[in-house]
């Protein structure tokens, strides 16, 4: 009896462990040939040049499918565990944020595009984005859905998993039940994807995309020496230091700037909180404004996965 009781006991913690996993947080959205297709671009000037991006609020306003499509995908996500960030929701909040002004500009005049992605993934703290496209066919009485789901870690924007799928005939089936069983099978492998890629980064860290640069009016440089060693040398044992695991490739180094990729850093911090690139650099922007460096700097983000530290002004 006692012996059975242990195995159930076992059995429990070991289920209660699984279902505990801490899984990514998704964000759904169109995906960018959707809103081309269906007309939902607006043009904007990028530091001189004119370039068409989507208009999701316009998408949610005038056409009817969108929140039935993103409705039936997040709800398929909630019911396998997965946290949810809604897209229309983020977007009011960056309503009164300007969100279709791209450029972040300094005091000073640097720049750092963002896009539209970039400001949604760092407002929701989305670790995964899927975007999703659909269309709907008819033939006689019957519809048929066709769908195309890529998910993109929102840190890099490399696609880590895709399902791709056509829907059963149905003369009587709504929008939400032909979209739901087009893609229960395929979601399961779909998850699967996603899920051994956040496993990897809890393992290997998150990848992002550190930039140290000057301001022209910046006298010193990166080859400024502090007590017989270079400023970029320091920053690079930083790197070394704080990474996961060291990780890190320096893929550029002059005297007027240094670019690190593939920084790969952890999830969450000791209090649990999820970290970014710009959280990951802001230590190293008050390393450069202690001695012996004594640098005054400016911190930009672009997105979640992007942070570059502008030395010799704020």
């Amino acid at each position: 009896m006692k012996k059975n009781l242990f195995l159930i006991a076992l059995l429990f913690s070991i289920n209660s462990a699984f279902g505990q996993a801490k899984k990514p947080t998704i964000m759904v959205m169109p995906s960018l040939n959707w809103c081309y297709q269906n007309g939902f671009l607006i043009e904007r000037d990028n530091q001189g040049v004119r370039v068409r991006i989507p208009d999701y609020k316009r998408a949610f306003i005038e056409n009817s499918e969108i929140n039935t499509v993103i409705s039936t995908i997040n709800g398929l996500m909630a019911e396998r565990g997965f946290p949810l960030e809604n897209m229309e929701s983020v977007l009011n909040t960056l309503e009164d944020e300007s969100l279709q002004n791209q450029a972040l500009v300094s005091k000073n005049g640097a720049a750092i595009s963002e896009s539209l992605t970039d400001k949604l993934a760092a407002k929701a703290k989305a670790d995964i984005i899927i975007r999703l496209g659909w269309t709907v066919s008819k033939s006689g009485f019957n519809k048929t859905i066709t769908f195309n789901l890529q998910g993109l870690d929102a840190y890099t924007d490399k696609q880590i998993a895709t399902g791709v799928g056509t829907g059963q005939p149905s003369s009587s089936a709504d929008l939400n039940t032909l979209l739901r069983e087009a893609v229960l099978a395929h979601i399961d492998n779909f998850n699967a994807s996603l899920m051994t890629h956040f496993n990897d980064l809890f393992e290997n860290g998150r990848e992002i995309v550190i930039q140290v640069k000057k301001f022209d009016s910046y006298e010193d440089d990166l080859e400024t020496e502090f007590n017989n060693k270079e400023l970029n040398e320091y920053i690079e044992e930083w790197m070394q230091k704080n990474t996961l695991k060291g990780r890190f490739n320096i893929t550029d180094s002059s005297a007027d700037m240094m670019t690190m990729k593939q920084v790969r850093i952890p999830i969450f911090d000791s209090s649990g909180n999820a970290i970014d690139a710009a959280s990951f650099a802001r230590n190293l922007s008050k390393y450069l404004k202690n001695p012996p460096f004594g640098i005054v700097n400016k911190l930009q983000r672009k997105g979640l996965g992007q942070a570059t530290i502008i030395l010799g002004d704020k």
